[in-house]
């Protein structure tokens, strides 16, 4: 798969900007950072890109977590490596990114589970991170962003 976007520097800062803000608006929600690469890969399996897959399980070795984990994720239901609060945001992250017509979206319970484990500020972080984590997703399929690359 080739970049569909050659020149990536002609994009407007102020974009890169506000995306900057965004992750410090999730790491300042005090969830942690494991829990949120879990988050990110999970929904970026759902949606596909490889590109974000890739870059969640680097992000997630950087962050000290473990292969079998992390290889896991797409089976969190069954796997026995995950925690209650660690499915939570997954339930959550799967419910807010399959949206598509007549899905339930996320239920009352699942948010109810996910608070549960989490106050308001980090399920708000949870919420920002599978957000920008679908926005990224978007960009990325649309642009066919090749895996192999990570970021920051």
């Amino acid at each position: 798969m080739e970049n569909r976007l050659k020149n990536k520097n002609t994009n407007n800062p102020d974009v890169w900007t506000a995306i900057q803000h965004l992750h410090k608006a999730i790491a300042a929600g005090g969830v942690d950072p494991k829990l949120l690469v879990l988050v990110h890969l999970r929904v970026s399996q759902i949606n596909s890109c490889s590109a974000c897959v890739y870059a969640s399980v680097a992000g997630g070795r950087k962050a000290g977590d473990t292969d079998e984990r992390l290889h896991n994720v797409a089976a969190w239901r069954e796997a026995p490596f995950y925690t209650g609060a660690e499915r939570a945001a997954l339930a959550l992250a799967e419910a807010a990114t399959r949206l598509q017509d007549g899905a339930q979206g996320v239920t009352d319970e699942i948010w109810e589970e996910a608070g549960a484990y989490f106050t308001e500020e980090q399920i708000g972080a949870i919420n920002l991170e599978i957000a920008l984590t679908n926005f990224f997703n978007r960009i990325n399929r649309t642009i066919k962003e090749p895996a192999g690359r990570t970021w920051g």
